[in-house]
C-alpha cells in the first residue's frame, strides 16, 4: 500500500497546474503552457518586464482579454497574480 501512495505522490506534478511567472520564466517554461507557442513566447520575452496583466495586453500583439484569460487559466502569472476577474482593473 505504501508503494502505491508513493507512486501517486510522484505522479502529482504531472497533473498539478504549474504556475509560471512571466517576468522570470525561461522560454521553455513559457512554451510548456498550453496555448503558448514559440512565436508568442518570443514576443513575451522581448516585451518584459510587465507590471500587470493590463500592461501585458497593451504591449504584446495577439494577447487581448480572451487570450489572457486562457493563458491565466493555464498557469501564467504576472507579478504572481492570475488575470483579475471581470470586475477587476484590467482593461
Amino acid at each position: 500500500m505504501k508503494r502505491r501512495g508513493l507512486l501517486l505522490w510522484a505522479a502529482l506534478p504531472a497533473w498539478a497546474q504549474a504556475e509560471v511567472e512571466i517576468n522570470t520564466a525561461t522560454r521553455a517554461e513559457l512554451e510548456s503552457l498550453p496555448g503558448l507557442g514559440p512565436a508568442l513566447a518570443q514576443r513575451l520575452l522581448a516585451a518584459r518586464p510587465f507590471k500587470d496583466w493590463a500592461d501585458l495586453m497593451q504591449r504584446v500583439p495577439g494577447v487581448k482579454h480572451a487570450a489572457a484569460r486562457k493563458l491565466s487559466a493555464a498557469g501564467l502569472r504576472v507579478g504572481g497574480a492570475p488575470l483579475p476577474s471581470a470586475g477587476g482593473s484590467v482593461g
